[in-house]
């Protein structure tokens, strides 16, 4: 299935299905967000890393900044936060770029702040990256890595088939939620208390309302 130019959604998103079906639908469908101290971080970080005209030639290593992306497979669309071009000796599984000669091997890195977390909503992002740069050149990337801000570590994660359906299965997902409108109900879980909404997950919501339906029962009871 390949999903239309109407019906693709933003990559990044998918860290927060990942996280929460629900956080993800209040943020992409209710239109909703609220930072805390763990989003402003990471807002800081990538201000230090998101230049599109951004060019690094660290030897034989070349460094991207901002690339826009995009998969008809997943439906996502987004920009990484760097993609490494590593030199070649073929041009299997390479491509090639208009100011340095040869072929190029494109090895995608994501930065985040803290450190890896207990689940796989890190790997998703970075593996729908890499997915995207596979359709656009017609290559295959075995590998790519995250860059945590706290332990100033680089962790090369392979991309393997299970992984790849894991972001398969998220991206669909999303785009179920997406194409129904309905805000998943609320499952309450250790990781709310970081959660950057958990003020505006409602327990009201639980029931299924969604956030429009919410504000307007609660302003005509105030009202009446």
């Amino acid at each position: 299935m390949e999903y239309t130019d109407e019906e693709m959604l933003m990559l990044s998103g998918i860290q927060h299905y990942m996280f929460c079906p629900r956080q993800w639908a209040l943020i992409h469908i209710e239109q909703q967000w609220d930072d805390n101290r763990l989003t402003v971080e990471g807002q800081l970080l990538h201000e230090r890393v998101d230049n599109p005209f951004y060019r690094q030639k660290n030897g034989d290593r070349l460094t991207l900044r901002s690339v826009s992306i995009a998969s008809r497979t997943l439906g996502l669309y987004g920009i990484t936060d760097a993609v490494e071009l590593l030199p070649s000796q073929t041009e299997v599984n390479s491509i090639t770029h208009p100011q340095y000669p040869g072929y190029w091997y494109p090895y995608p890195v994501e930065y985040k702040r803290g450190k890896s977390k207990p689940d796989e909503r890190d790997e998703v992002q970075l593996a729908a990256q890499v997915i995207c740069l596979e359709e656009m050149y017609h290559i295959h990337i075995g590998e790519a890595a995250l860059y945590y801000g706290e332990t100033r570590r680089r962790e090369p994660i392979a991309i393997t088939d299970e992984l790849r359906r894991l972001t398969q299965t998220c991206a669909d997902g999303m785009h179920r939620i997406y194409q129904s409108g309905i805000t998943p109900k609320a499952v309450r879980q250790a990781h709310c208390k970081s959660c950057s909404l958990v003020d505006v997950c409602l327990p009201k919501l639980s029931q299924g309302l969604s956030a429009s339906d919410y504000l307007k029962s609660n302003l005509y009871e105030e009202t009446t």
